[in-house]
């Protein structure tokens, strides 16, 4: 008879316990973050989890009235093959209400499918290729794509008499999609396109390339490539080997002057012209309010940049959506919220436009300047409101 006994308390127990699990699952609304935190790319992860980490200081852990939870995931990336299996786990396994992050095209484009069957919101922090958005209809990018610079680049470098150029890129999606609307809008105004050179996304040896580059004598060498080791030894090479003496300028996105790795850039990076939509120097209350945090938040961590941004601005909209639906997320109704969402951005004004769930920024011109000692992506013109052009 005890033993019975025993048997139903302990019974009871348990379906006490699993009750409260599930209570405590119905309180919590859980964001699963994927990129890469180790890795050549573990950057990319860390400073979307610093802005993640940045906006939370700022508005709290609780929204609607749930906790809300960041279950982190790396992918050593680029690795599709892993990024696909982790979203699998956070979806079936965690349940979560959200997809994030995404530091490379490479992984998004693996995970989009996903979302799709699993009718689950996934958030785009970086990953830039126009394509991204339109492999699921629950996929939503707060972050940029390489057209949005690109095209603006072209146009800026017209204006300023720079009409022959040779452009570098990294030989992957972002890079292609980077190159084309580059060429697209510079030859549109007149100009052109003398060499068109790509590199392989891992482990490029930028010497022969530059040296193309200063055997071709353009007006400017247009670049993109992934921020860091890529953008350190691309711009060693180009001082190394007297592109500037010869007079051959260096325009590009603003991965090229990356606010995180300007500092160990160093000297070299001084006059570069890059168009991008978020600097550290940019100034606006949204921004102090922005450095400030994440300095708080991240000690240590260094300088913020633009994928920080992408996560902060990432969270803000997953907060947004949590308010109005009351905190009981659903795929659809998220949806139809992130579509026209409009956020007050460190960058600025942003908006995701309703067709392609792709953000609707401000793209500024920059230009390298040591301010007090230290070097910053200084604005000095702009192109407000652009889409994406590398979609209809």
């Amino acid at each position: 008879m005890k033993k019975v006994i025993s048997r139903v308390v302990l019974a009871a127990g348990a379906l006490s316990l699993t009750m409260l699990a599930q209570a405590a699952g119905e309180d919590t609304i859980k964001v699963g973050l994927i990129a890469p935190f180790s890795g050549p790319f573990a950057d990319y992860g860390k400073q979307m989890e610093g802005g993640i980490k940045a906006y939370m200081a700022q508005h709290g852990s609780t929204v609607a009235g749930k906790k809300i939870e960041v279950i982190v995931k790396d992918t050593t990336g680029p690795s599709p093959e892993i990024a696909k299996r982790l979203a699998q786990e956070l979806v079936v396994r965690d349940k979560v209400d959200f997809l994030a992050g995404f530091g490379l095209t490479p992984e998004a484009l693996a995970v989009a499918p996903l979302a799709e069957q699993a009718k689950k919101p996934m958030i785009i922090m970086n990953a830039a290729s126009s394509a991204i958005t339109t492999k699921s209809n629950y996929i939503a990018r707060v972050s940029m794509t390489l057209p949005q610079s690109s095209a603006p680049m072209a146009r800026w470098a017209l204006k300023n008499k720079i009409r022959n150029v040779v452009t570098l890129v990294a030989d992957y999606a972002p890079g292609i999609d980077a190159e084309t609307a580059f060429k697209a809008a510079l030859t549109e105004g007149g100009g052109k396109v003398q060499e068109a050179i790509r590199v392989p996304l891992k482990n490029p040896d930028f010497a022969p390339y530059i040296q193309r580059i200063k055997d071709a004598r353009p007006d400017a060498v247009f670049v993109f490539v992934p921020p860091g080791e890529h953008t350190i030894a691309f711009m060693k090479g180009y001082r190394e080997r007297g592109l500037a003496e010869a007079g051959i300028k260096v325009i590009g996105t603003g991965d090229l002057t990356d606010d995180h790795m300007l500092a160990a850039m160093g000297d070299a990076t001084l006059g570069v012209i890059t168009t991008f939509h978020y600097s550290a120097a940019h100034k606006s209350p949204e921004n102090a309010a922005f450095l400030k945090s994440f300095a708080s938040a991240n000690p240590g961590a260094g300088r913020p940049n633009f994928m920080a941004v992408g996560g902060y601005d990432g969270m803000a909209a997953i907060y947004e959506v949590a308010r109005k639906l009351n905190g009981d997320i659903n795929g659809d109704k998220t949806m139809a919220i992130l579509k026209g969402m409009q956020l007050n951005s460190p960058r600025g004004p942003i908006m995701l436009d309703a067709a392609t769930r792709d953000v609707v920024q401000t793209e500024y011109v920059r230009r390298v300047e040591k301010v007090n000692g230290e070097l910053f992506n200084i604005e000095f013109d702009q192109f407000p409101n652009q889409k994406d052009p590398g979609k209809p």
